[in-house]
């Protein structure tokens, strides 16, 4: 860019974009449905992806302990899991501790206990919580062949089908993603190629006279940016209401529930839409302006 002519450029710009104002008001108002689409369903695989590492992270392995050991031999197992690379945590529950859970589950069908007697059939356990939901069956199986352990259990077939689906989840997010960017770019590099082809005459007549690529280039690209940043900054005011109002609304009945917390995911989206849309403009006219400059 010869520096000497910005001021030029820039008046370009702005003249043509009050002379266009339906065009520049129709491709700001492109870029900025379709950024916020693309915002929306990223909001989306975001919270997914969210939702379903909470379900992993809650995967828990309990590993039933054989009745009659000492403390010193559950002592032992409880450092010999500890000392597992996968394990993130390892909580000791008793049979007394495990009786009572069970109590509160079954909630007014606690009665079913009163054929126990005095006797508790629970065992003593370790619930075990690892770092990873891949970590599970390795750490499961280590776990199984320590001295004392009687049997272990994490819900394998839950476990494995919950696995598949959250992989599931990850995938479709992504592959939906990068379709919906492609069809994001095409949409508005078509809308700025409009603008182009309106100002085509104008293009052959500033070639004609001796002016250079890059002289003919820089007023549509810097419009393409401008119409960019302008599309990309209300879609992500409108998304930051937008989402601001669901968090607020989930919240208010489920306030447990694993959401993307506003900050600062929703800055890095505000910053990130703004420049594809500045990104997009320039790729859009450049794309745009190839054709009409072979002259």
């Amino acid at each position: 860019m010869n520096f000497q002519n910005i001021g030029y450029y820039f008046h370009e710009v702005f003249l043509s974009m009050i002379r266009k104002r339906w065009m520049t008001f129709a491709s700001i108002g492109t870029v900025t449905v379709s950024l916020f689409v693309l915002g929306v369903f990223l909001i989306l695989v975001m919270n997914m992806a969210k939702m379903a590492a909470a379900l992993e992270s809650q995967v828990q392995i309990s590993a039933y302990l054989v009745d009659g050991l000492t403390p010193e031999n559950r002592a032992e197992i409880e450092r010999m899991t500890k000392d597992l690379a996968s394990v993130a945590k390892v909580e000791y529950v008793t049979k007394e501790q495990a009786l009572k859970t069970l109590e509160a589950r079954l909630g007014e069908q606690r009665k079913i206990l009163d054929a126990l007697g005095d006797s508790n059939p629970l065992p003593n356990y370790f619930l075990v919580t690892v770092k990873s939901a891949d970590d599970v069956k390795k750490t499961a199986a280590a776990i199984a062949d320590l001295y004392g352990v009687e049997e272990v259990k994490y819900g394998q077939d839950v476990a494995d089908n919950l696995f598949d689906l959250t992989h599931l989840v990850r995938v479709f997010g992504g592959v939906l993603m990068v379709i919906l960017a492609l069809a994001t770019v095409f949409i508005i590099s078509n809308t700025i190629r409009l603008t182009v082809f309106a100002r085509r005459k104008e293009i052959a007549i500033m070639k004609y006279v001796g002016a250079t690529d890059s002289f003919i280039r820089w007023p549509f690209v810097l419009e393409g940016i401008l119409l960019g940043f302008i599309g990309g900054s209300i879609s992500a005011i409108i998304l930051r209401s937008f989402y601001s109002a669901v968090t607020k609304k989930i919240y208010a009945t489920l306030a447990f529930f694993p959401l993307v917390e506003q900050y600062p995911f929703m800055n890095y989206l505000t910053l990130g839409l703004i420049i594809s849309g500045m990104l997009v403009g320039i790729l859009g006219s450049t794309v745009s302006l190839r054709k009409f400059l072979e002259v």
